[in-house]
Formats: C-alpha cells, sequence, structure tokens
C-alpha cells in the first residue's frame, strides 16, 4: 500500500493563505459591521471545519501527524495575548468579565506552554504533564469564547474590540487554531498511549 502524500507546502500555503485572508477582513472593517451571532457563527464553522479537514483529508491528516508535541504546544505561547486582554481593560475597551479571567488564563496556559517546551526534553515520556496542560488550556480557550459569546448576545458593543485588529485575528484565525490544536494533541496523546512507539 503506497504511503498517502502528505503535501506539506501545499497545507502550509493554506493556513498562510488563511491568515492574509483573516489580516485583510481585520484590515477593512468589515467584520465590525457584524453582529451577533454571525461572529460567533464564523467562529465555529472555521473551528470545525478545521477539525473536520484534519479527520477526513488523507494528506492533510498525515501532514498533521508529521508535527511533533512540541511544535504543537509552541503554538500555545501566541496565548499570551491575554496580557493586551488586561491592556484593554485598563483602557476600558474591554470588560472585567472578559478581559481579566481570560487575560490571566490564557497568560498561565502560554507560560505553561512555554515551560513545557524549554524545559521538558522528552515530552512523549511526559505524557502526564502534557495531558494536564492541554485540559486546562482546552478548558480556557472554550471559557473565553462562551464568555465572549454571552457579552457579545448581551451587548455587541462591549466586544468591539475582538472584531477590530489585532484581535480580529483570534475569532477569525486563531481561535479555531488553538482548539483544533487542542483537539489534535488528546487524538495524539490517545494514540501514543495505546500503541506507545517502539
Amino acid at each position: 500500500m503506497s504511503r498517502t502524500p502528505s503535501h506539506p507546502r501545499l497545507y502550509q500555503g493554506i493556513i498562510l493563505l488563511w491568515f492574509v485572508i483573516a489580516c485583510a477582513l481585520g484590515a477593512s472593517g468589515r467584520l465590525t459591521t457584524l453582529r451577533p451571532p454571525v461572529p460567533q457563527l464564523v467562529l465555529i464553522g472555521l473551528t470545525v471545519s478545521l477539525i473536520a479537514a484534519g479527520a477526513a483529508i488523507p494528506g492533510f491528516r498525515v501532514w498533521l501527524a508529521g508535527l511533533n508535541l512540541r511544535q504543537i504546544i509552541a503554538l500555545h505561547v501566541t496565548r499570551f495575548v491575554g496580557i493586551y486582554f488586561l491592556i484593554l481593560y485598563g483602557r476600558g475597551e474591554l470588560p472585567y468579565a472578559f478581559a481579566v479571567p481570560g487575560g490571566w488564563g490564557d497568560i498561565v496556559v502560554a507560560t505553561g506552554a512555554l515551560g513545557l517546551v524549554l524545559l521538558v526534553p522528552d515530552l512523549a515520556s511526559h505524557r502526564g504533564w502534557v495531558t494536564a496542560w492541554n485540559v486546562v488550556g482546552t478548558l480556557d480557550i472554550l471559557a473565553v469564547v462562551a464568555t465572549a459569546t454571552r457579552l457579545a448576545l448581551a451587548d455587541p458593543d462591549s466586544m468591539g474590540a475582538l472584531l477590530r485588529l489585532p484581535l480580529s485575528l483570534l475569532p477569525t484565525f486563531l481561535v479555531p487554531v488553538i482548539i483544533a490544536s487542542h483537539v489534535l494533541l488528546f487524538t495524539r496523546l490517545r494514540r501514543e498511549a495505546v500503541s506507545p512507539a517502539p
């Protein structure tokens, strides 16, 4: 049986194109005209599409399988964006209920990711630590999304900063990638626990 090609440049190019489109949409100001629940549906749609693509497209699945744990976890260092949440709360541009719990939660998860990436030489042999961090990270991002949705539905203007650059990249790019990466980590950890590498 021939191995399914992974086409790494193709998938890297698609992700880069997605990022460029997300930047262009944010810069255009069109996202600020969207009212709930449209931004929330966009986020859900992108997240589900990404997870489904990872499960259904053989080449993409092979490419994802080629990523090591360190690469996947390193992505979550971007969650130091929580510091910016706190800054915007201080300026009165984001509500406390979102910015402070979400900001500190993301900072904790990003710090944990940085610690795992820099201080744990063999992540595969410390599966328990990785799993614990992944559970905390997943709960944090889901809580952030749920809180943002609740506040936006109650008062769309209170969450307007999430529809302007740079934070518009969260619902249109980064959050779907973050959630999908948590799913990928759970899948990888489960498979490795069942079939550990020789």
